[in-house]
């Protein structure tokens, strides 16, 4: 007999990597919404999402054993919704939001890994004093208390920069904010969060310096585990842009240490239990200082695939594991490879594409490099600037994961891959005519 696990916005890749989890003739996977309505939508009415949810489930003619997803707003607050209805185990809605609303996980964390946090208060963007009621000191980020891609994220020098990209958060808040409203109506709020909407924003000291890692792990019967450690590696002009994710992590084993012992005692202080998260630090080496940067109440997806390059298993296996209430049967170091990458292929000119990689170009570099997946994300003829959750720099035309022996071998079978899929994007032409 087999659980029935259902999945929110199952899509290609995780069809690809869960029939690679240890005992894969256990599970019976089906998608739960489609990845139209919770990751491509341009709007997302949560409480209809529910509700459409709640339907396709009481549908089902067996018996529902797990609810999982791995995507960020609004399948991160789905779950905790979702299992809530069904009596399945897993995280309050509460717990999850103090990971997922940035100023109130930012609260928990100063109560209970100070050491950790850098300065920051909420941002009332249609306030227009907005500006005149900044405390912290510039340079700062400021970020809707809902968003991912770095949506709405904006590198702030001074006022006057503040005063120019305000108005495109309150052009654009809305998208994330409405809906994370609809989330926060059915939690109980403390007061200093229940004023803190999801049309709000934060405003946080810069603590991106030094070496950026991820932190993947689960809770079970109250106790933290760490699945494992992730690099991630940005571009050297824009610090924003994420270019890269290496595993396992080359950060001195002691920092890591610290970085799960911090994220111990955040995970308890706000009573998050039986699920899967990652979180994710930086290492100031400098002044040898770990920052907390953010917590998020899933797995990466992002990862999965190299944790199937170097373990054996996708960290699908801890998601659904856990949900299940079964101690996680996750491989360690049985992978064929000793270390793996994510590798985003970026382009940071805006411009037609003429051309995208064929099939078999494709086929071939999956070939060539027993285990490495690709994942084209344009199509010929479409407008770059067009895309969505792309970051503020550039745009990712393709990811791929590929493993490899050593550090140096994996960095040049990704430049041999960059070569073997080849991209045609036709510059904008700019009239500068009167």
């Amino acid at each position: 007999m087999s659980w029935n696990v259902f999945v929110i916005g199952l899509d290609a890749l995780s069809q690809r990597l869960l029939p690679q989890l240890r005992h894969a003739d256990d599970y019976a996977f089906y998608g739960l919404l489609s990845l139209d309505e919770v990751v491509r939508a341009r709007q997302y009415p949560f409480n209809r999402l529910v509700q459409d949810a709640l339907v396709q489930l009481e549908r089902f003619p067996g018996s529902v054993d797990a609810i999982v997803g791995y995507w960020d707003f609004p399948t991160s607050a789905l779950l905790p919704v979702l299992r809530r209805h069904l009596g399945l185990p897993g995280p309050s809605l509460e717990a999850v939001l103090k990971c997922e609303h940035k100023v109130w996980s930012r609260l928990e964390q100063l109560r209970s890994v100070p050491e950790c946090i850098p300065a920051f208060q909420a941002v009332d963007p249609f306030d227009e004093r907005a500006v005149d009621s900044i405390r912290i000191d510039y340079p700062f980020w400021i970020k809707p208390v809902k968003a991912h891609s770095s949506h709405l994220g904006f590198h702030v020098a001074d006022a006057v920069q503040l005063r120019e990209v305000l108005p495109q958060i309150r052009a654009g808040i809305g998208r994330f904010g409405r809906p994370f409203d609809e989330v926060m109506a059915q939690a109980e709020l403390p007061e200093e969060v229940a004023a803190v909407t999801g049309h709000h924003c934060i405003a946080e000291s810069i603590i991106s310096h030094g070496r950026q890692c991820t932190l993947e792990g689960y809770v079970q019967h109250g106790m933290v585990h760490l699945t494992g450690v992730v690099d991630s590696v940005r571009d050297h002009r824009y610090r924003s842009v994420l270019m890269r994710y290496e595993y396992p992590s080359m950060l001195p084993a002691a920092v890591q240490q610290r970085m799960f012992d911090a994220t111990r005692r955040f995970i308890e202080w706000i009573g998050y239990d039986d699920a899967p998260f990652n979180i994710e630090f930086y290492h100031d080496p400098e002044q040898d200082r770990i920052w907390l940067l953010e917590i998020n109440a899933r797995v990466s997806r992002s990862h999965a695939a190299i944790f199937q390059l170097v373990d054996g298993a996708p960290h699908f296996q801890v998601m659904v594991d856990v949900a299940l209430g079964v101690a996680p049967r996750m491989p360690h170091r049985e992978g064929l490879y000793a270390v793996a990458a994510k590798q985003m292929l970026r382009v940071f000119e805006d411009g037609i594409v003429r051309r995208v990689p064929t099939v078999e170009e494709v086929r071939l570099v999956e070939q060539t490099f027993p285990g490495t997946q690709v994942e084209i994300n344009v199509d010929e003829g479409m407008r770059l600037s067009d895309m969505r959750h792309q970051d503020a720099f550039s745009w990712e035309l393709a990811t791929l994961f590929v493993g490899a022996e050593s550090h140096d071998e994996l960095l040049a079978r990704i430049a041999l891959c960059r070569e073997m899929l080849p991209f045609d994007i036709e510059p904008l032409v700019v009239n500068s005519s009167a």
